[in-house]
């Protein structure tokens, strides 16, 4: 599985930052625990903030919460890099059961697939909500093969890991691993592939908008 489609930097500089939400945080590191380049791109981040802020000048009104944070960032400079960055293979061939859920996702869904409570959305649309933590949106979504979604744009950011399946849209192909990092300037109709269900974990942090007056009616009652 090599992924096509990845985390775009403006993502990465945010999650190196620690400013992604906690679901936001989890559908990134989905997609790191399988991308070497965006393991590798994160890890390039991280040591660019720190330099940048190593080199700040410590606010007169705040001089010792301004050394504090300069000490952190050092000490964290000098520690190795993650075992992901220096050997990618590790982590993407490390054995785990098939049954198992990605490790990001396991505190939101739980560990297996097989104990996963579907629970019906639309004609062929099944999701799970994880709980809120941040206000951000988390769920699961498995949408049977060859259906279209309705058209949409973005109220906020999005982003979509494919786990299992594919779907096509005006972006391309996104399959197995593949990310979707979205904002409010895309509007998209994804068209699921033959074969199997396509499943994907998506954060949001704002609302869908749906161009077709069904979907908006339909809209208050998946919460979406």
């Amino acid at each position: 599985m090599t992924p096509r489609h990845h985390l775009d930097p403006a993502t990465l500089v945010s999650h190196a930052a620690g400013a992604l939400s906690p679901e936001m945080a989890a559908v990134a590191d989905t997609h790191l625990e399988g991308c070497a380049y965006c393991r590798q791109q994160l890890a390039a981040a991280e040591r660019v903030g720190g330099v940048l802020l190593s080199q700040q000048q410590p606010a007169a009104s705040e001089p010792q919460q301004a050394a504090r944070l300069r000490e952190d960032m050092l000490a964290r400079l000098q520690q190795p890099l993650p075992a992901a960055a220096n050997d990618p293979s590790e982590t993407t061939n490390a054995p785990r059961s098939l049954d198992a859920l990605p490790r990001p996702l396991q505190p939101y869904f739980g560990k297996s697939w097989k104990a996963l409570r579907w629970r019906w959305m639309a004609p062929g649309v099944h999701m799970i909500r994880a709980p809120r933590s941040s206000g951000d949106t988390l769920i699961l979504l498995r949408i049977a093969p060859g259906k279209s979604m309705p058209v949409h744009s973005h109220g906020g950011s999005e982003l979509t890991q494919i786990l299992k399946g594919a779907y096509d849209d005006e972006l391309g192909h996104f399959g197995p691993g593949d990310m979707a990092d979205l904002d409010s300037d895309i509007e998209h109709q994804p068209v699921t592939s033959p074969g199997v269900p396509c499943i994907c974990v998506a954060a949001l942090d704002g609302p869908l908008q749906f161009r077709g007056w069904l979907a908006r009616k339909l809209q208050p009652m998946v919460g979406l």
